[in-house]
């Protein structure tokens, strides 16, 4: 008796719940956090099985009674040829070649090729990367358009690129004998799309300048980890540089305006994401330092870790059925087609710019010219996207970029007094 005036009494609810429940299901869909731990289960999926296999290869002393067809291949890709070279001074790259007979004119010529590319590269990269994550395409009168939201996929459309001129260079030119375990090239890997996501995902929530501020003080997390855990001790002018930039990215967060720009508003999803890509993008320099311990070049490096980034993101797209859906994305919007590619393109030359730039003129010119496209791409963000920019956060900017600037100074200084110095010597660790 009771039954039918409950069922039609829910009635109305039951269809509300229907109405509402797409609803939610995007919102969750489209939420970041909800995001990362699909794509993650979506790695783990291969990183798994793979550690699997290679810790059966290494019980079965497979090196030793490993026989067959696969035999090399297996051998390469868990053991390598376990042979390490000295590691070098840098910790990153093989000693840049002085110019000997080379003229003035000729290393003027190198270093304005240098910066054109690399401005010209991350420049481009910059203002694509905010137009795709913050604008609508196949907007018209009567339709707003439709926003792309799978970072995963602009990943996945870099590594590809960055893998195929990688290996179209080693494949063309004279390498050092390669003695690495492919396997180790997934850790930087993982780190590194992981570190480019959250880049990608944190301009939904925050401005491309605040982004960029962000990335210039990520020496501060550096410091303090170096200071608690590796006990390291440091100059006065690291904490006086360490002080000032915190104190400009503070003045450029704090000066908001009331008729400041939605997107401009620094949300705490975008300062856990930034967070994010600070702590993947750091694993991921000191892991590469640790696999140069292996005698390779950068271009070898670079090859490794994007065979493995491949794998992990068209892998996680794949089982997500995001891949498909995104390549519908891209026949329904030949403009984000040419905005993905043109983003990939200036990814992977970027990659080669960097790699020649520091071989030709070290790493000192390389960190300028790289502190000097951070604040190019700052102005190019307000002038084409209008961020409002106060006074004060004006002076922020000004006042971390000169912090830059003489922590580069100063380092270049030190790095001067450490080669004059006895041999029972050691310089203060440097960040």
């Amino acid at each position: 008796r009771f039954c039918l005036p409950l069922v039609l009494a829910s009635l109305p609810t039951m269809a509300t719940a229907e109405e509402i429940a797409p609803a939610l299901q995007d919102s969750w869909g489209d939420f970041w956090l909800f995001r990362f731990f699909v794509n993650a289960a979506g790695y783990a999926s291969i990183v798994v099985p793979g550690f699997l296999l290679i810790q059966y290869f290494k019980r079965r002393n497979y090196l030793e009674t490993g026989r067959g067809i696969c035999f090399p291949v297996i051998k390469s890709c868990v053991f390598g040829s376990e042979v390490k070279s000295v590691h070098q001074e840098d910790g990153s790259l093989p000693p840049r070649a002085e110019p000997t007979e080379s003229s003035t004119a000729r290393q003027v010529f190198k270093l304005l090729f240098c910066t054109a590319g690399l401005q010209a590269s991350y420049l481009t990269w910059g203002v694509l990367q905010e137009r795709v994550m913050t604008r609508t395409y196949g907007a018209t009168e009567t339709d707003p358009g439709e926003k792309f939201k799978d970072s995963q996929f602009l990943v996945f459309m870099n590594r590809i690129l960055a893998f195929t001129v990688a290996g179209l260079y080693c494949a063309l030119t004279k390498q050092p004998r390669h003695g690495a375990p492919m396997y180790k090239y997934s850790f930087a890997s993982l780190s590194n799309i992981l570190s480019s996501w959250c880049q990608y995902e944190a301009l939904k929530y925050i401005s491309f300048p605040t982004q960029v501020l962000a990335k210039a003080s990520k020496v501060i997390p550096v410091m303090m980890m170096g200071k608690l855990v590796s006990r390291k001790s440091y100059e006065y002018w690291e904490y006086l540089t360490a002080a000032l930039i915190s104190v400009g990215v503070s003045m450029f967060l704090l000066s908001s305006a009331p008729n400041r720009h939605v997107s401009t508003v620094t949300t705490f999803s975008g300062i856990v994401l930034l967070a994010g890509y600070i702590i993947f993008d750091s694993f991921t320099s000191n892991w590469q330092d640790a696999l140069f311990t292996y005698k390779m070049s950068p271009v070898q490096m670079m090859f490794g870790v994007n065979v493995f980034s491949c794998l992990f993101t068209v892998g996680s797209l794949l089982e997500q059925g995001a891949l498909l859906e995104s390549l519908r994305f891209m026949a329904r919007h030949s403009e984000f087609t040419a905005h993905a590619v043109l983003l990939s393109v200036c990814s992977a030359c970027g990659q080669l710019f960097i790699f020649y730039t520091i071989n030709q003129f070290g790493a000192a010119v390389f960190t300028i010219i790289m502190t000097l496209r951070q604040a190019f791409a700052i102005l190019l963000s307000c002038l084409i996207y209008g961020h409002a920019v106060t006074v004060v956060g004006g002076l922020g900017v000004a006042v971390v970029f000169m912090a830059l600037f003489l922590r580069v100074y100063a380092r270049s200084r030190m790095k001067k007094r450490s080669k004059k110095l006895p041999p029972g010597e050691t310089p203060v660790q440097k960040v």
